[in-house]
């Protein structure tokens, strides 16, 4: 009997004491070392740094948030901090002088993906910042989850770009020619196949990889290959010259073969 607590306190008994687990405490160590993200937020809006820092505490908890309100202190947390996983830069905040900001700071630091968040919705400001480096443009209209969903894309290493301003643009932006916004010919779609059609016509929407490989029921590492026989065939070097190049592609004509 007197040997009985020693029993008890035995490396076999001694999880079933705590109610602990090998599996448990590994699990346990797993949540604690999963990586967080930390993100700048550049913008001299108090109130929309407050929403924006809500929308990504809820949506990647763990997250650290820098915040700031003009180009130079951005510059300056920049260089004191390479490790950021993204910065969010409002068009319009001091020092900006508009998209010349945007170079600016990817210049300064051209490794840490920069996304545009400006209440701007002038379809060709969208292309222009996509141009000059950004990865991606949230309009500040964009309802919490829409938000949520575009930057988890970016974070994902997509691009992400708003489609409803890619498609249609502002008021008189029809009056361009076609020919202006498109400029993949009828011969380079042609040579596409069917499936790659419908992987381009989803890209142009701003779907991810991921996104596409659920709304076409194909594996996401198909739908990998698939976009680099599209950016070979089109003779683009990346996503976004292809997104781009189809946003105003009328995918049904071609899809009817």
């Amino acid at each position: 009997m007197l040997n009985e607590p020693d029993a008890a306190l035995s490396p076999e008994n001694r999880y079933h004491e705590t109610g602990a687990s090998p599996d448990t405490d590994n699990k346990q160590a797993e949540t604690f070392m999963e990586p967080a993200y930390k993100i700048l937020i550049a913008d001299d809006h108090p109130l929309f740094r407050e929403a924006i820092s809500s929308v990504i505490a809820s949506g990647f908890e763990g997250s650290e948030i820098i915040e700031t309100d003009d180009l130079d202190s951005a510059l300056e947390i920049t260089r004191e901090n390479d490790d950021l996983d993204l910065i969010l830069l409002d068009l319009n905040m001091p020092g900006m002088h508009g998209l010349n900001g945007l170079i600016t700071l990817r210049n300064e630091a051209p490794s840490i993906p920069v996304v545009i968040v400006s209440a701007e919705e002038d379809k060709q400001v969208v292309l222009q910042a996509i141009t000059y480096g950004a990865v991606g443009f949230i309009t500040k209209s964009s309802p919490r989850a829409q938000m949520t969903e575009a930057i988890q894309q970016i974070l994902n290493g997509n691009v992400y770009l708003p489609s409803d301003i890619i498609r249609t643009g502002k008021e008189g932006s029809h009056r361009r020619s076609r020919g202006d916004d498109n400029p993949i010919s009828p011969e380079l779609l042609n040579s596409l196949t069917r499936r790659q059609l419908l992987v381009l016509e989803r890209m142009s929407k701003g779907e991810s990889n991921k996104q596409i490989a659920y709304n076409l029921n194909i594996a996401e590492t198909t739908v990998k290959a698939h976009v680099s026989a599209i950016l070979r065939k089109l003779g683009v070097h990346n996503r976004v010259q292809a997104i781009l190049s189809a946003s105003d592609v009328d995918f049904s004509q071609y899809l009817k073969r």
